[in-house]
């Protein structure tokens, strides 16, 4: 096992990554440390329930927790609504929760967030523990405190910085999800490797293949390498004030793919795999980056079962750029951009060529 601590000025977590944690002492003890004589409220979703609710209800009580309750929810981004809140709520008085009881998440992204979320707005705040099942919340999501959902008008619109107490990510758990999905998380591993860590590049690049196939050996050394990556950032910048922005290279474009196809036609790794494309051609188009790099990022996003363009029925790249705008990172109606100048290495840029961003859009467009 791997522990990664995150120490903020006002808060210290780890996050402990390795295989059948849900068996492992410490991982006992550690989480312990968190429920120990408090009410828990289990968040999961109706993929991973019948999966791993029973396992981890049972590590909750012999934690320590003197009670546990499930609340399910449907799977998918579509459940990451303020109704979905207001309901768990609900669920939450029912259960007896109180301003010492506990939040745990167990599931990916959506459900991560959504339960970060509750815990941080119910009864002015209670703590709450992240139990990652996918790879996206493995190595994004479950780290740093950004929790929230959408409004029908853009992604993440609502939220908070709300810390966890710890994160178990437990690589085992990644062998009952679906192959998309693991790609979808290997697209926010590839990030890492093009913002911060050309060393981390070459290796996904060099064993594309043993991810795919799933190797745990290796998966559990790129989760722990990219929270470790992950942990930098938020350590120096919390809240977004500066560098934590770079975290959010391909989002802009991909969140307005992923909205504008109804959350259906891609998921989230899809859609950043895609963004990721559009900020690098625009990096060319602006004189910053040139075509190797685009070349072997492609490369590597293609190798990882991931799309490099889009193709969305109705949709053009105007409507792209215009749904960009409802980014939350815009600011005086500027559009800020994550673009890198090399491998490993990437900054933000407030952009008003909307011509060339169209252009870039517009260029990652299937042919039909």
């Amino acid at each position: 096992m791997k522990t990664v601590n995150v120490n903020l000025p006002h808060h210290r977590y780890d996050i402990l990554v390795g295989r059948g944690l849900f068996q492992d002492a410490a991982a006992s003890t550690a989480l312990g440390q968190a429920v120990a004589g408090r009410r828990c409220l289990l968040l999961t979703d109706t993929n991973v329930g019948p999966l791993y609710a029973d396992a981890a209800t049972r590590m909750l009580l012999d934690a320590g927790a003197t009670a546990c309750t499930t609340a399910t929810i449907c799977a998918g981004e579509q459940s990451k609504n303020l109704d979905t809140v207001a309901d768990l709520y609900h669920q939450a008085v029912a259960a007896g929760l109180d301003r010492k009881s506990i939040v745990v998440a167990l599931g990916g992204g959506v459900v991560g967030d959504i339960s970060g979320f509750v815990a941080a707005t119910y009864m002015r705040g209670i703590p709450f523990v992240q139990i990652p099942t996918s790879l996206l919340a493995l190595v994004d999501s479950s780290v740093g405190g950004k929790v929230g959902v959408d409004l029908p008008e853009g992604k993440n619109l609502v939220g908070a910085f709300h810390q966890p107490e710890l994160v178990l990510a437990d690589v085992e758990l990644l062998k009952t999800l679906p192959e998309r999905e693991l790609a979808c998380g290997l697209a926010e591993v590839a990030k890492y490797g093009v913002i911060m860590d050309a060393a981390l590049f070459d290796l996904l690049s060099e064993t594309a293949d043993r991810l795919n196939g799933l190797d745990l050996d290796l998966l559990e050394t790129v989760v722990a390498w990219c929270c470790r990556l992950k942990a930098e950032v938020v350590i120096e910048d919390e809240k977004e004030a500066g560098r934590r922005a770079i975290l959010n290279y391909g989002h802009t474009f991909g969140h307005a793919i992923e909205a504008l196809g109804d959350y259906t036609a891609l998921n989230h790794g899809e859609g950043v795999a895609i963004g990721m494309g559009m900020a690098a051609d625009l990096a060319v188009a602006l004189r910053m980056w040139d075509e190797t790099p685009v070349l072997r990022q492609d490369a590597l996003l293609r190798a990882l079962r991931l799309p490099t363009q889009w193709n969305l029925s109705g949709v053009t790249a105007a409507d792209i750029l215009a749904n960009m705008y409802r980014d939350k990172k815009v600011l005086s109606s500027v559009l800020r951009l994550v673009l890198p100048r090399e491998i490993g290495h990437v900054h933000v840029v407030p952009c008003q060529e909307n011509e060339l961003i169209r252009k870039a859009i517009e260029g990652r467009r299937a042919k039909p």
